[in-house]
Order: C-alpha cells, then sequence, then structure tokens
C-alpha cells in the first residue's frame, strides 16, 4: 500500500475513506504518483487515473456517496489545493463570458456521449431506449419506472387525442412514441445526436412522429406552427446558464396561450458555476447543473411555475439498474470496444449514482404554463392505469 500525503489524509479521514481497499469504499492506489496528481487537478485526475488503472475501489458508488455526503466534501471532490480553487473561480469567470453553448457547439455533446456504439445504449437502457431518471413509484423493475415515468409526463401535461406535441430533445423517441400510441397526440422531435435521428426515423414511420436533427435555436423550428403542448427531458442540462433566457423565450415562441410545458432537469442542492470537470471532458462536454433559484430566474419573464416535483433519489436506483445492465452485457463487447471504456462508463454511471445518493443531485419535474393562463392546473400525481392504444386503433 502506499501511504498518502498528510494533507490527502486530513480530507479524507473525516469522510471514513482509506486507502487499502480493505472495504468496499476504500481506495487501492496501484501508482503512488496519483496523489501529486489529486493535489494539482482534483477530480479530473482522480476520474482519469481510475480509467487508466490508476487505482480501484470494489464500491465506486459508495466512495462518491461519502465523498459528496459530507458539508465539507465539496473541495474534497472537486480539488484538494488553492490551486483548484483558483481553477474554479476561473471557471465561473468563463462561464459568464463564453458562450459554452452556442449553437455552434450544441451538436458537440451529441457526437461525443450519444453517437457512440449504439449497442451500449440498447443493452443498459430499457427496451424504450429512455435516457433519463426513471419514475420508481409501485415500481419493481426498470422497465416499469420508466414506463410509469412516461404516463406521469403525459398526465402532468393533459394530453388528448388531436394535440400536437414538440418533444425538445427527444432522444431514441420513447416518450415520442408513447404520447403517441397511447394518448392519440401528433409528435415533432428534436436532437443534436445523428444516431438518435436515425434511430427514430427507423422505428416509428407506423406513428405520427416526426424527428428532426436541429438545434432547439433553428430557424425550421421556430417557424413552426405553436404546439398544444411542449415536453423537455434531460435538456436543459445543455442549454448553459448564458441561454437559459433564450433557451425559454423560444420554447414561449413555440407554445399555444393554453398550453403547458414540462421540463425534466438534474439539479444541484445549490449554485455552482459548472459541471465536474471530469464529467464536462469525457460525458458531457459543456453541460452544467442548474441550481432551483438558475431555473426560476430563467422562466420568470414568460411562464408561471404550475408543479414542480422532485425525486432526485431515483436517479441512484436509475443509474445503478443501467450498471448492471452494461455490466451484463459487457462480455458481448469487451472484443469490439477499447477496454478504457468499460473503466470510463464504469465510473461514470457509479459516480452519478453516489451523486444522487449524496442529495447534492436533483431531479426536478415541473410545470409551467403562460401567464395569460386563466384555468386552475391541478397537480398530478402517480396514477398507473390502463391506456388506449390510439396507433392500433387507426389501424382497424
Amino acid at each position: 500500500m502506499h501511504q498518502p500525503p498528510a494533507v490527502i489524509e486530513a480530507l479524507t479521514e473525516p469522510l471514513d475513506i482509506g486507502f487499502a481497499g480493505e472495504r468496499p469504499w476504500d481506495l487501492r492506489v496501484h501508482d503512488p504518483a496519483l496523489y501529486g496528481d489529486l493535489l494539482r487537478r482534483g477530480s479530473l485526475a482522480l476520474g482519469e487515473g481510475y480509467v487508466n488503472g490508476r487505482w480501484d475501489c470494489d464500491a465506486l458508488d459508495q466512495l462518491f456517496t461519502r465523498l459528496l455526503r459530507a458539508p465539507a466534501s465539496r473541495s474534497a471532490a472537486a480539488g484538494f489545493t488553492a490551486r483548484s480553487r483558483l481553477l474554479a473561480a476561473l471557471q465561473r469567470w468563463l462561464e459568464g463570458t463564453i458562450n459554452w453553448q452556442s449553437r455552434r457547439r450544441s451538436f458537440a455533446v451529441g457526437k461525443q456521449h450519444y453517437d457512440i456504439d449504439p449497442r451500449v445504449y440498447a443493452a443498459m437502457l430499457d427496451s424504450r431506449r429512455i435516457y433519463s431518471c426513471a419514475y420508481w413509484h409501485a415500481a419493481d423493475d426498470l422497465e416499469t419506472a420508466q414506463a410509469h415515468k412516461l404516463q406521469l409526463i403525459c398526465q402532468k401535461l393533459e394530453l388528448s387525442p388531436g394535440m400536437r406535441l414538440l418533444d425538445v430533445g427527444c432522444g431514441w423517441g420513447g416518450l415520442a412514441a408513447y404520447a403517441a400510441r397511447h394518448f392519440g397526440v401528433e409528435v415533432v422531435g428534436i436532437t443534436v445526436s445523428a444516431e438518435q435521428a436515425q434511430y427514430c426515423q427507423q422505428s416509428f414511420s407506423d406513428l405520427p412522429v416526426e424527428v428532426r436533427l436541429c438545434d432547439y435555436r433553428a430557424s425550421e423550428l421556430l417557424e413552426l406552427e405553436p404546439f398544444d403542448r411542449i415536453v423537455s427531458i434531460g435538456m436543459l442540462e445543455h442549454v448553459g446558464r448564458l441561454n437559459d433566457r433564450t433557451y425559454f423565450q423560444v420554447l414561449d415562441r413555440l407554445l399555444r396561450a393554453d398550453g403547458l410545458l414540462l421540463i425534466q432537469t438534474i439539479g444541484s442542492h445549490d449554485t455552482n458555476s459548472a459541471l465536474d470537470p471530469w464529467i464536462d471532458a469525457y460525458i458531457f462536454p459543456n453541460g452544467r447543473l442548474p441550481s432551483a433559484s438558475q431555473v426560476c430566474d430563467g422562466f420568470e419573464p414568460w411562464f408561471l411555475l404550475q408543479d414542480w416535483e422532485n425525486f432526485g433519489f431515483d436517479y441512484d436506483r436509475t443509474l445503478m439498474a443501467w450498471w448492471l445492465n452494461f455490466e451484463r452485457f459487457w462480455p458481448m463487447l469487451a472484443s469490439e470496444v477499447d477496454a478504457k471504456f468499460y473503466r470510463l462508463w464504469k465510473y461514470y454511471l457509479l459516480s452519478c449514482a453516489g451523486f444522487f445518493r449524496s442529495a447534492q443531485g436533483q431531479l426536478w419535474q415541473f410545470v409551467l404554463s403562460k401567464k395569460s393562463v386563466t384555468d386552475v392546473y391541478r397537480s398530478m400525481r402517480p396514477r398507473v392505469c390502463e391506456l388506449p392504444d390510439f396507433a392500433a386503433a387507426m389501424t382497424l
């Protein structure tokens, strides 16, 4: 075992984290040079060190829960020195001056994260390929929990046959297809992932679902007639602080006066400047996690808040289900995919599980209406019921 420097021991001892690997959440450091790298580059060195095999841990999710749960642990997870704090301050300044989520950069996350080998997502996710937090109320498995989430969204939006729904950040089209099939609506979805757009176009030709490869600011989208309902799941994280008001202004233009807008987003338990440096570099480039105050500041000029629900702990369970699926499937990929990808993906999924388990990570679903609305909105809570299949009915 390599003995860590006293400054690192001082930071990890209150968190009950060791370096001998005696407990599942302890680190086993194989390269003593890692300690100096941690002091210089913080969480970026931690993530890169794991992917490159410089250290191991039997339970990454438990390690990150401990790193992030303690009140003073944010500095231990994000950086260990004054130099790291200086870099964090510089990052905050850059976020306020450089638009990392401009239209030109908006497709970067699609290419880096969503356009990877599609077999990874096919194995990891449920049958609809829903890549967002599931809703585990009255559910014991991922398939059911994701179906409950889709049903809850459609019920909160009060969808009914003949409505037009815009899905901003539609992913692999699971929600769009569900809404068309069970609620009889027409759907336009947009995505910045070429793989997702192609998958949707090939998979839902029998449904009134149209998917476009474009950014939410694209002129072709703004030229469409206003929609009855708009939904955006897991998209606000990619919008960026400088674009919050542009995003909500665009959605305001695309929503009818009596329409409803539902947003689901990961959120931060407090206001901070930027995403974790390792996640930003290797998983979600140019992302951010908004705080509650930042979310409200973004939509305030155009919308009224009608409903807000937090089920952040459900994301821990969702990520662990994804990890188990990925681990089971890995032997079929191992001969064709770089072995480092396994460690990268494991670190990503399990560190994020610890993030939500620590309660620093939140998962919000909120419903907005325009300020001109006159009808009363009643908050929808879980109501699992048999749903009609409008797609099947139209073929009879």
